[in-house]
């Protein structure tokens, strides 16, 4: 049976987002824009729960995640949009107290592990480890908590 969910669609290119944008739409994002718009990183990195902040975003289903785990093309596509906000936050803008970008990591980090991109969570985790020793006073002990229970959960 063909998985058909509208985040599948959104990865394969043949569905936009709830705002009418396609995946290559927001990998073309500056980094402005992916700091100021606050409703496409649910679309970017699902997860099985529902978004306060982005409602209409769908969710994970296991269907969903199966075709992630199993689909090279999908997984090739997540990588990229991975790519792209490693890019954003190579600047370290970010690193500031209560910074929402947080948020956003801790979503990537369990998206990328639910949908069998483990290895970039582990990665991007020692990042954020190394900014989080040297930044401790920006970013908590909680938020760092976060982030590993975020990888750790699913290995």
């Amino acid at each position: 049976m063909a998985v058909t969910s509208p985040l599948v669609q959104f990865y394969e290119g043949i569905a936009t987002d709830d705002r009418g944008r396609r995946l290559e739409d927001i990998w073309r994002f500056s980094d402005e824009e992916l700091e100021d718009v606050h409703d496409y990183i649910q679309w970017l990195f699902p997860l099985t729960e529902r978004s306060a902040f982005n409602p209409d975003a769908p969710i994970l289903d296991e269907p969903t995640i199966q075709k992630f785990r199993t689909d090279a093309a999908l997984r090739r596509q997540l990588e990229r949009s991975y790519q792209r906000m490693r890019e954003f936050y190579a600047n370290l803008q970010w690193v500031t107290p209560g910074n929402h970008n947080y948020l956003r990591l801790t979503r990537i980090l369990k998206s990328l592990t639910l949908l069998g991109l483990g290895e970039r969570a582990a990665e991007l985790l020692v990042w954020l480890e190394g900014i989080y020793a040297e930044h401790e006073g920006a970013i908590g002990p909680r938020t760092l908590a976060f982030w590993r229970a975020a990888v750790g959960a699913h290995f």
